[in-house]
């Protein structure tokens, strides 16, 4: 049955990274709390297709969506604050509409009429919302607007949403900007004119706001928000103010102290009762994050460790298992691109982890990293290419001195990391991949099979190589054990070493599924393993 989809739009201005997404993700988890069916989407304004090809120090990491979309890293807060599984069509970008434009222009849909940003490039935005909110008949969806108000590359999406609060009626469609509101030490005051010149640039384009969030180091009082209302031309209840936390798990409860729901309710008239709002698992998991011991020492050993953001969704699935199992996250990072790695700095962690990538660039420091776990028994655990580090190494160890895999070398005489047959033709760079969610079924009695709990289960992946069959049998000879396959045995998604208190490594990507209310089993587990090291240590 078709539903009324209501749509709560998100701006951002001052400047970029101001937390719009954060904000967005937890007003969702706000209304998902009165039991309203909540769906989001990301506009990247950029003209990339897709985010797979951006670089991670300038972007952070890609998101994959379970129909192997490659995204912003944003739809990875709204999976794990709304506690869903979106579809790849959330994240819209530039280069997506213009593409879909071209192709209708191509087959002689437009007529011969000339192609304009107005209608066409805005009518096809349009059409793109509507489709995703369609397509699990979403009571409320969010859409958060990349960049700030001002870039030339927004205009079109700014008009498109416009439009839709036209269209679809003013109970239906509100609008929330997120602002940021300086302090400045010399003055000894906050300052909110940047607000209101962000706010006025947003009116020149048609749009008045309904809600202004905003963002500062510290809270700010009353009189400020009236000052902010009264200028911006917005109701004093509408002001919102979200300082700086500790945890952005914390963000969708001070927004809830702040009465957003309420506000919200009201203005796109929802028929719930904001009273019947339940927080509780959330407000329980906030303070589960809270906790300051035992403390237990992790590295991600990577090459992208300049931006944080490049591993968030590990990051964020370490801290769901610490806090799932009562303990503290003490995060490194730790550079595999040098040539030797800090035996002393080592010595420190209780566990390691190994994330994915693409390249050469800092391979051998992630093997060395994976030959100091074997031999100090440490924890450790690979995802994606942190497996196939852990497959170079173990068959280095075992006879197969130059081991390696062809990504890094073609001519190997042990390629046991392999290009996979279909890939072997494949030209193009983007979204080529294997991406997406696959069935993977576990082996009984292996560390895999005891952290799930399952035989057969999904995973998400995004990689070109392969655990290679042809030294399947040599490897296992020599103490690799194969925990996870296909269901047709074909392709090898998990290894693990029995003789060791965890080894384990994974061809997919199980940080996508983690959730702070339900983290993910093989994180648990890892987590688990590096807690008991600690303790014995």
């Amino acid at each position: 049955m078709d539903v009324l989809t209501k749509y709560i739009i998100i701006t951002g201005g001052v400047v970029s990274s101001i937390g719009k997404g954060i904000t967005s993700a937890s007003i969702g988890r706000i209304l998902r709390s009165y039991g309203l069916k909540v769906g989001a989407i990301k506009i990247d304004p950029y003209l990339n297709w897709d985010s797979g090809t951006l670089n991670p120090y300038q972007h952070g990491e890609v998101f994959v969506t379970y129909d192997g979309m490659e995204c912003d890293l944003d739809l990875g807060h709204y999976e794990r604050f709304l506690d869903v599984e979106l579809p790849g069509v959330s994240n819209i970008t530039t280069g997506k509409v213009y593409q879909s434009v071209i192709e209708k222009e191509r087959e002689g849909e437009f007529l011969g009429a000339c192609v304009q940003i107005i209608p066409h490039i805005t009518d096809e935005i349009k059409s793109m919302i509507r489709k995703t909110a369609g397509i699990n008949d979403y009571d409320i969806i969010l859409i958060e607007l990349g960049g700030t108000v001002g870039d030339i590359e927004s205009q079109p999406f700014l008009e498109a949403l416009r439009q839709l609060r036209n269209e679809e009626g003013h109970d239906n469609v509100m609008f929330v900007h997120v602002t940021f509101i300086p302090y400045l030490n010399a003055a000894g005051e906050f300052k909110t004119k940047p607000t209101q010149h962000s706010t006025k640039e947003l009116r020149s384009t048609g749009i008045n706001p309904d809600m202004i969030v905003c963002r500062s180091q510290d809270p700010i009082d009353e009189d400020l928000k009236r000052k902010i209302a009264h200028f911006c031309d917005v109701d004093p209840n509408a002001v919102v103010n979200a300082p700086d936390a500790s945890s952005i798990y914390e963000v969708p409860l001070t927004l809830d102290k702040e009465n957003v729901g309420n506000f919200i309710a009201n203005r796109i008239q929802l028929d719930v009762d904001t009273k019947s709002a339940d927080l509780d698992e959330w407000k329980a998991t906030v303070k589960s994050l809270q906790k300051k011991d035992p403390i237990v020492t992790i590295a991600i050993i990577g090459k992208y460790i300049e931006l944080e953001d490049s591993y968030i969704s590990i990051r964020e699935s370490l801290l769901h298992a610490a806090a799932q199992i009562g303990i503290k996250l003490n995060l490194k990072y730790i550079s595999s691109d040098v040539d030797d790695l800090d035996q002393e700095e080592l010595k420190e962690l209780d566990g390691i982890l190994i994330p994915g990538g693409f390249g050469e660039r800092g391979v051998e420091g992630k093997l060395d990293a994976v030959e100091y776990a074997i031999v100090n028994d440490v924890p450790i655990f690979g995802i994606c290419l942190g497996m196939h580090s852990m497959v170079i190494q173990f068959a280095r160890r075992n006879k197969m001195k130059n081991a390696n895999s062809t990504e890094f070398d073609k001519d190997i005489h042990y390629p046991v990391i392999d290009l996979m047959e279909k890939q072997k033709e494949i030209k193009q760079m983007g979204g080529t991949m294997r991406l997406g969610s696959y069935d993977c079924k576990l082996i009984k009695d292996t560390k895999a099979y005891l952290s799930y709990k399952e035989d057969l289960i999904k995973e998400r992946h995004r990689h070109r190589y392969e655990f290679n069959n042809e030294f399947r049998d040599e490897l296992q000879e020599a103490g690799l054990v194969i925990s996870g396959t296909s269901p047709d045995d074909f392709l090898v998604e998990i290894v693990e070493l029995p003789d060791h208190p965890w080894f384990l490594g994974c061809q997919f990507h199980p940080e996508f599924k983690s959730r702070p209310n339900k983290a993910h089993p093989l994180f648990v587990s890892f987590m688990e393993a590096a807690s008991n090291y600690s303790k014995n240590k």
